[in-house]
């Protein structure tokens, strides 16, 4: 009677670790799946309350576009050499430690803690002594924002925008591995103080975080889940074993 019973154990035993296994790639699929508490049968609508514009810092290089009714006294506010240190390569103004940078006639201007549009009028207005209807434009030319950890692309990528978003960034690195975790940390700096924020890519939350959009010089860290290790975990006492082996094998042949 035992051995009839031999079968059905196995059976079973069979059966249990098929469910277990069922069971375990469902959670796995669940951790990572993006906005879990988003709805997948109905449209869901919400306004846009957490944007806010992007304000200038130190270090931040900033492309300038003087423009009025008279060309030539617009072209000697446009950079195009290299000065005050700025890299020709951003052929750009740099905002100095003190916030502030050096235009040509109208010597330093705050810049810092502005956005770029207040930043603009500021320009516009001290250049009115000097050009007819004076036009200014103003953007941050090397807002860049680095992703590194567990993405498929990890790097330094340049924002095309000042609405450059957590989602962006995160598309730009080919997105997450399968295995990494969705809970994320940004590392930001402003004003020489840095925090570490962690963020939830499982909730739309996400959407209505202060930090969904970016600012210049943000670092994305995507953390490793344990299953990134288990298969560099479970290699190590297999080569361990295998070796054992062959110091076997070599001694009982060496007799």
């Amino acid at each position: 009677m035992s051995n009839s019973f031999k079968p059905m154990k196995t059976l079973s035993r069979g059966i249990i670790f098929l469910f277990l296994g069922i069971f375990s790639s469902c959670s796995s699929y669940k951790q990572a799946t993006y906005f879990q508490d988003l709805s997948r049968v109905e449209p869901t609508k919400e306004s846009v309350t957490n944007l806010s514009a992007l304000k200038i810092q130190p270090d931040d290089v900033l492309g300038i576009s003087v423009s009025s009714l008279n060309a030539e006294a617009s072209a000697v506010f446009n950079f195009t050499s290299n000065i005050n240190g700025v890299s020709e390569s951003y052929g750009g103004y740099m905002v100095n430690p003190n916030g502030e940078i050096e235009m040509p006639l109208i010597g330093f201007i705050k810049a810092s803690n502005l956005t770029t549009s207040q930043f603009k009028d500021a320009i516009r207005k001290r250049l009115i002594p000097y050009l007819k209807e004076p036009v200014v434009r103003v953007n941050v030319i090397n807002f860049k924002v680095s992703v590194m950890g567990d993405v498929n692309q990890p790097g330094v990528f340049k924002a095309q925008n000042e609405k450059f978003t957590i989602t962006d960034a995160l598309t730009m690195a080919g997105d997450l591995n399968i295995t990494a975790k969705r809970k994320i940390i940004l590392i930001r700096e402003v004003d020489q103080v840095r925090e570490y924020i962690p963020i939830d890519l499982t909730s739309k939350n996400l959407f209505n975080s202060p930090y969904y959009y970016l600012k210049n010089n943000d670092i994305i860290y995507v953390e490793a889940g344990k299953a990134k290790y288990a298969s560099i975990d479970q290699t190590y006492p297999k080569v361990g074993l295998l070796l054992s082996l062959i110091s076997i094998a070599a001694f009982l042949l060496g007799r």
